[in-house]
């Protein structure tokens, strides 16, 4: 792979880099009855990532298939696909769109971007963890990440709930998305 050195990293040359799906995963974590948490993910996306001259300047694009939501129960699954939250007939996809790096330190780029999910769309802020890059044993390229932010869900109008006899509500308003990947260059 050809690289060049910004800062203290090994970053791929500018281009545009396509999501490796069978090497990425986009996740999500939520409070369950105030005691526990629930983790899932997306199987069904795709995604670029624009690598500039200078890295500050890059961008990205990702698109979600709501429909692929998994949380390994059926009827949890189901019920996040209905009206209550993703209503997936109405809303078939959550997609990112960067507007901005805002900063880069240590490793970790912070990222400014519009999130839509149900046709509401907000400004969130991502931490991207660069992983370095290499080539693969088949002789292709491709470079790692980690993503992390958090969302308050009713902000994009998942706003279902259940009180609790005990107190509290059986699921917590704060989404932590994580997503690890890779991305090889565009064909």
């Amino acid at each position: 792979m050809i690289t060049r050195t910004w800062e203290d990293l090994q970053l791929p040359a500018p281009g545009t880099f396509a999501l490796d799906v069978a090497h990425t995963r986009i996740g999500f974590m939520a409070k369950h009855m105030m005691v526990s948490k629930v983790r899932g993910s997306f199987t069904d996306f795709s995604g670029t990532v624009a690598i500039a001259e200078n890295p500050l300047d890059s961008s990205a694009e990702i698109t979600i298939r709501t429909e692929s939501i998994t949380t390994g129960s059926a009827d949890r699954d189901g019920h996040l696909r209905s009206e209550d939250f993703l209503a997936v007939e109405k809303f078939p996809e959550i997609t990112f769109r960067t507007t901005r790096v805002v900063g880069y330190s240590s490793g970790e780029f912070t990222v400014l971007g519009d999130l839509t999910i149900r046709d509401v769309t907000k400004q969130v802020e991502l931490t991207v963890e660069y992983g370095g890059a290499g080539t693969n044993p088949w002789g292709q390229e491709v470079w790692g990440f980690s993503i992390t932010t958090e969302i308050d869900r009713e902000e994009f109008g998942l706003t279902w709930n259940q009180a609790l006899e005990t107190g509290g509500v059986l699921i917590g308003k704060k989404v932590k998305i994580e997503i690890e990947g890779e991305a090889n260059p565009a064909a």
